[in-house]
């Protein structure tokens, strides 16, 4: 439970860091920027941190490393910010036990981030930013239904990419996302620890700004 309130109080603590950002960034948006959106389509190699904690590791829980599509739509409110959310459809993670195959679940994962854009060149196109994830786990099958997890994790979410632009619309994307995501774990109703899925997503797409 403690863990639980910790996770939240820093969610909470990241999203007013990002209301803050946008109420003050909002004073300098450009209403004259010709092509304020950008579409990317990725495709993303989700790699689990898998943290055992709290005594998770007398059962070696994890989860498997997976590829999944990737869409994110980024509104630039000048030249330099921009807010980007991330969306792809509920991915099912499959989880070992003992590195044993032990069932699955579903996680949709969306996240909302607050982009630099770095303006030096016109052709490569560095960013960071930084926001929030909110994970809902749902279709859980693991050890025929005796071990469950939380519904929902919050958490804070770093971004680095980078665009290279081909011409004044269509350009490639590198990104990579850490995520801050965690959930206790239960086996028949008792809880048996924490598993920090913590995941690194690096992406590769295309970009579209319009």
């Amino acid at each position: 439970m403690r863990n639980t309130q910790s996770l939240q109080l820093k969610a909470l603590t990241f999203t007013i860091l990002l209301l803050g950002s946008a109420v003050s960034w909002g004073q300098a948006w450009d209403h004259t920027l010709d092509q304020p959106w950008v579409l990317r389509v990725r495709a993303t190699q989700l790699k689990w941190a898998n943290e055992q904690n709290n005594g998770l590791a007398a059962l070696n829980v994890s989860a498997q490393n997976l590829s999944m599509p990737e869409v994110d739509v980024s509104y630039f409110i000048n030249e330099n910010v921009a807010f980007e959310l991330s969306w792809s459809y509920a991915q099912r993670v499959y989880v070992d036990v003992g590195a044993v195959g032990a069932g699955s679940l579903r996680a949709l994962p969306p996240s909302l981030t607050v982009q630099y854009h770095f303006t030096h060149s016109d052709v490569l196109k560095p960013y960071m930013g930084f926001g929030v994830n909110y994970t809902t786990f749902t279709s859980l099958n693991i050890l025929n239904g005796s071990a469950t997890v939380n519904s929902t994790s919050t958490g804070g979410v770093g971004q680095a990419g980078l665009d290279y632009m081909l011409d004044q619309n269509w350009g490639l994307n590198l990104d990579l996302k850490f995520t801050q995501m965690k959930s206790d774990v239960y086996l028949s109703g008792a809880k048996k620890g924490e598993l920090g899925l913590n995941p690194s997503a690096y992406s590769v797409g295309v970009t579209y700004r319009y």
